[in-house]
């Protein structure tokens, strides 16, 4: 049944504080240089639960941030990227540098390839919906923060909620037909920064296929899987396709179903699930004045969907090469059952 948990929500190892009333929890761990299984099992649950989790000031290093996301699954990592004239700034491949400073350390070159490419992250999008094997947690810590006042927030939207609050007709649409999306970085990248990305046509890329309306199954709850790497929707007709995509974007990112973090200190974290919410970065008067050094981590998704109907063999996620502004071009083909679990859901 829909918004039935399957999973244990009892906490006795964290303390859980809801911050908004349909999502989003902060999470008080006692301490992170001792967290046994049962404390990163709760932990786990309370993502599944809330949707994205707040940690404030953890004193998470580095090491110890990378050590607790393998607790929670395998985790993607870089070594794609460190392309061409790309290095890396720090030890570990599998931090993803979601800040605006240079390999050299200086702040980043606004008009530089690199920051166009960012741009795209201040869409609503979820992470890794552009891969064959999808993301589950993403984690992302605060490492140095601009002047307070000056932006950089982090914005969630709650997907679940808004899947069960679509008017009657299209949520019954989205039901019958089963649709599924594609998705592709090449996409978000382009809306990001039109103009600089002029000449990509994401259409020439290979997409990942993922079901629009899909079951969260550490809660059971249908998910709206959807955001700004969403390029058509299959089976229907260009005009259709991008009338559907854009009203359910629009729907998901109405201020009711929106949460806004802000980074108080650098040890801060979030953890967010990124099979029921979206998420973007925000941006303010820091931009091309202050380093913001954020790290994040990204789990991959091992339920039952984590390949969505794509192939599970081979390559399983793409690369960005910033000296070309072109995207890796593995072959992705067909190969998962597209069964619909969600008419299920959605009926009971």
């Amino acid at each position: 049944m829909a918004g039935v948990l399957y999973i244990d929500t009892s906490f006795t190892k964290i303390t859980v504080k809801p911050v908004h009333p349909t999502f989003g929890a902060e999470i008080q761990v006692p301490d992170w240089n001792n967290l046994d299984d049962d404390a990163v099992r709760e932990i786990s649950n309370a993502c599944n639960k809330y949707g994205f989790c707040i940690f404030r000031n953890t004193g998470l290093d580095d090491k110890g941030h990378v050590e607790f996301s393998w607790r929670l699954g395998e985790l993607d990592n870089i070594k794609r990227f460190i392309t061409g004239e790309r290095k890396l700034r720090y030890q570990y491949f599998e931090l993803f540098d979601a800040g605006n400073i240079a390999d050299d350390g200086s702040l980043l070159d606004p008009e530089s390839t690199r920051a166009h490419t960012n741009r795209g992250n201040q869409l609503w999008h979820t992470d890794s919906s552009y891969n064959f094997r999808r993301a589950s947690f993403s984690l992302l810590r605060a490492v140095e923060l601009p002047p307070k006042g000056t932006g950089g927030h982090t914005e969630f939207a709650d997907t679940r909620t808004a899947f069960v609050e679509l008017p009657d007709e299209l949520k019954k649409e989205l039901v019958k037909n089963n649709y599924v999306g594609c998705h592709t970085l090449a996409h978000s990248r382009k809306l990001g920064s039109p103009e600089y990305f002029k000449d990509l046509d994401p259409s020439k890329f290979p997409m990942a296929r993922h079901h629009i309306a899909q079951i969260h199954e550490g809660s059971g709850r249908v998910n709206l899987y959807v955001g700004a790497h969403l390029h058509h929707i299959e089976g229907l007709s260009d005009d259709e396709s991008t009338k559907l995509r854009d009203t359910l974007n629009k729907h998901v990112a109405q201020p009711k179903y929106t949460y806004t973090f802000e980074w108080e200190q650098p040890g801060d974290m979030i953890m967010w699930d990124n099979r029921a919410t979206l998420h973007r970065a925000m941006g303010g008067s820091f931009a091309g004045k202050y380093r913001r050094d954020l790290r994040r981590t990204t789990v991959h998704d091992d339920s039952a969907g984590a390949w969505g109907l794509n192939s599970t063999a081979g390559v399983t996620a793409l690369g960005y090469q910033l000296s070309n502004k072109t995207l890796g071009t593995p072959e992705m083909t067909p190969a998962i059952s597209t069964a619909n679990p969600v008419a299920v859901a959605a009926a009971s």
